[in-house]
């Protein structure tokens, strides 16, 4: 999601307001409240509008946020994808995955549904939007979709394992003190 208009408002001071628009949905962001108020009644004045307040939840991802914080996480995403892999219950582990493992797109052990897989990487790799922690075996298992093999479907069941241990996990940006 790329901020679709970054413009400077006021009265000659430097104040951002960002607008970010996914098909018919704003989310309006600046350090100043009277610029995004401002902002919302020109839009009510031209458009019919509906102000749903602060933001909390956007496109499977979680909004939390606090006086010192804001977090970004995609909780129920994740439990969603753990569920539709079959592993909702599954035990969770502490690594997303073993050290040192070598993979190979020549693999000769027996193939997997790959719409299967695909599908739940697929899943994975929209879930690394807020889980840094992810990123590279996502990046790794991604590698084997056309193709996908027992021995990368067992590294892609672990990560889920992972997964499931860590699905409250996500992303804190710590808030400016303006003193």
């Amino acid at each position: 999601m790329q901020p679709s208009t970054r413009s400077t408002r006021g009265d000659g001071g430097r104040k951002e307001l960002i607008v970010s628009v996914y098909v018919d949905d704003l989310i309006v962001t600046s350090a100043c409240t009277e610029d995004i108020n401002s902002f919302k009644h020109e839009m009510a004045a031209r458009f019919r509008i509906s102000d749903l307040g602060t933001l909390s939840y956007y496109l499977d991802i979680e909004v939390r946020q606090g006086k010192e914080e804001l977090m970004l996480g995609q909780s129920a995403y994740a439990s969603k994808l753990l569920e539709r892999s079959g592993k909702a219950e599954c035990k969770p582990c502490v690594t997303p995955m073993e050290e040192r493992l070598k993979l190979t797109k020549a693999s000769t052990v027996a193939k997997v549904d790959a719409t299967l897989y695909r599908s739940i990487v697929s899943g994975l790799r929209y879930l690394v939007h807020m889980r840094p922690d992810i990123t590279f075996v996502v990046g790794y298992v991604s590698r084997f979709m056309k193709d996908p093999r027992e021995d990368h479907w067992a590294i892609v069941k672990r990560l889920l394992r992972y997964v499931k241990g860590t699905v409250d996990h996500g992303i804190i940006f710590l808030k400016d003190r303006q003193e």
